[in-house]
């Protein structure tokens, strides 16, 4: 990883030890990576909700994010880069989201999107989603990182049980 993104995830370790719920570690994490990454235009967790009554769905649901208001609070596992991203359990890289049909427009401004699950023991339990404004904005040096923030979460998951 470059200096900037190697910072960020060391930055991020640190506040990782000292986080009191899942909930301020993630909240942590979308404002760190907007803050010092400026192509990280929406950054934002989305979280697993399996059905709670035979045959519901279970969704993404969205949980701590920085940027401008998002109209897919809730997203089916059959739908959208995210939901592709949740079901296959494999980190998404998207060049440019007008080229792919799974996109779900969040805003018209978003040119290019990253999506990265977080696991428990290798079982999808959320995910890391950001949008940036300019084409082709993440590079291999972006992935490592984001993935490396999702398994931040997932390990806090598995260490808590929360």
């Amino acid at each position: 990883m470059p200096m900037a993104t190697r910072d960020v995830a060391r930055e991020l370790d640190q506040l990782a030890e000292s986080a009191l719920s899942v909930e301020a570690l993630m909240t942590l994490i979308v404002g760190r990576l907007q803050e010092r990454l400026p192509h990280y235009d929406w950054v934002g967790f989305y979280m697993v909700e399996t059905g709670r009554l035979p045959g519901d769905q279970a969704m993404l649901v969205l949980g701590p994010y920085v940027g401008a208001p998002t109209p897919h609070a809730r997203i089916p596992l059959d739908q959208g880069i995210c939901g592709a991203a949740a079901s296959s359990g494999a980190t998404i890289v998207v060049d440019d989201v007008a080229s792919d049909p799974r996109y779900l427009s969040c805003s018209v401004e978003t040119k290019s999107e990253i999506v990265v699950p977080v696991r428990v023991r290798d079982k999808v339990v959320g995910e890391l989603d950001i949008d940036s404004h300019t084409p082709a904005a993440f590079t291999a040096d972006d992935r490592r990182l984001v993935e490396h923030c999702a398994a931040l979460v997932g390990r806090y998951l598995e260490k808590t049980g929360a």
